[in-house]
């Protein structure tokens, strides 16, 4: 049956198009969407690379304007966390105390930066995630001149490389040899390292991260386990999320690395889960999955609002994301790492602009574009037998 209301926990990406799809495919009843922040619904991806640098205000990161929200005929409750569930009676308590009851409860809220053991509490120290996490970074940016940033994934070297185009000192530190290697392999991480350190950032890498020294509550370097102290007037530590699953603690639903569905994203009856929080059973693949990404967020919120109107689709993505460093845009397909046979398949690294497939056991299971993000889609076609999600009605 159809539910008579929908109640989406998060109100970022994964959320908003969750209800934007519902309508789109016709769905009339109630429909709420509670956030954890008092912004209105903004996209996650430029906060590290425009709105850290400042080419974009963060009115211009919002998702929809003001008068499309209204449109979409849903309640907007913003700025009161989830701080429970009761899944039988589908009713989720917030900290302000409210109880939030509904048919069908979809689960979008994202995750949480992981910090160092230990962490101290000192001025200079910096995560990001949120809008607001990219307006104070920037702020100290502004009036900083040494960074150094700890964690050498995509988070990591995005902020890395802003902050370089900024005119900052930057160092980027962490345990593994290169940039990005567990999720690109050697010859493209290679690469990568060359590029920033081309453009001038420090990389302290394949050694882990001790701690942070502090003096007179301000930070001022970063301790290799190797003893040697990186100094830094700010530091952005970025060793990637954790689910955003504290909420639901006592709920009775499996938390595993993500909050454990079956391939419909279910959790339980009337509980679905989309986006970075979503651990979901990939059928094609027969292996869990939890993937970080805009992408995935749009494509998984298409397929929970079909499954929530009583489809009984599996979702059943090409994993996918992109990265933007100085002057490389790189788009992966698949899944790549760092075990797969990798081949030169169009153009020249020597060039700046190529694509590379990944291999395993003589089947093709990703591909990666250096700036040709057309011959790498065309590519993608090669991967294994997978086929990304789509709306029915898209071309």
């Amino acid at each position: 049956m159809t539910p008579s209301r929908v109640l989406v926990v998060g109100a970022s990406a994964a959320g908003l198009t969750t209800a934007e799809a519902l309508r789109r495919k016709g769905y009339q009843g109630e429909l709420t969407l509670l956030g954890a922040e008092r912004h209105l619904p903004y996209d996650r991806p430029p906060l590290s690379k425009q709105v850290l640098a400042g080419t974009r205000t963060p009115d211009t990161a919002r998702l929809r304007t003001p008068e499309a929200l209204a449109a979409l005929d849903a309640e907007l409750l913003l700025g009161d966390p989830a701080a429970g569930l009761d899944p039988a009676s589908r009713t989720v308590r917030t900290a302000s105390g409210r109880e939030l009851s509904a048919d069908a409860v979809v689960v979008a809220t994202g995750l949480r930066p992981r910090t160092l053991p230990g962490q101290p509490d000192a001025e200079g120290v910096h995560v990001l995630r949120t809008l607001d996490d990219a307006l104070a970074l920037r702020a100290t940016l502004l009036t900083s001149r040494r960074l150094v940033v700890v964690g050498e994934g995509v988070l990591g070297s995005e902020i890395a490389a802003t902050a370089r185009s900024m005119g900052l000192d930057v160092t980027l530190a962490g345990p593994r040899p290169a940039p990005l290697l567990d999720q690109f392999g050697p010859m493209v991480s290679d690469l990568l390292a060359a590029l920033h350190t081309g453009h001038g950032v420090r990389l302290r890498l394949g050694h882990a991260v001790g701690g942070l020294t502090v003096a007179r509550g301000r930070v001022t370097g970063v301790r290799l386990d190797t003893e040697e102290v990186l100094p830094a007037d700010v530091v952005v530590v970025a060793i990637g999320g954790a689910p955003a699953t504290g909420w639901l603690t006592g709920s009775g639903l499996r938390i595993d690395n993500g909050l454990v569905c079956d391939s419909r994203c279910r959790a339980a009856e009337g509980i679905y889960a989309v986006g970075d929080v979503a651990a979901w059973h990939h059928e094609l693949f027969d292996a869990p999955m939890r993937l970080e990404n805009r992408t995935n967020a749009t494509e998984q919120a298409l397929a929970v609002a079909d499954n929530i109107l009583g489809a009984d689709r599996p979702y059943t993505p090409v994993p996918y994301f992109w990265t933007d460093q100085f002057e490389a845009r790189i788009q992966a397909h698949g899944r790549l790492g760092p075990d797969a046979g990798v081949t030169v398949v169009d153009g020249d690294p020597t060039s700046g602009r190529f694509v590379v497939r990944y291999e395993r056991d003589g089947r093709v299971t990703g591909v990666l574009g250096w700036n040709m993000p057309k011959q790498a889609r065309l590519r993608r076609q090669e991967i294994g037998g997978l086929v990304p999600y789509l709306e029915p009605s898209a071309p």
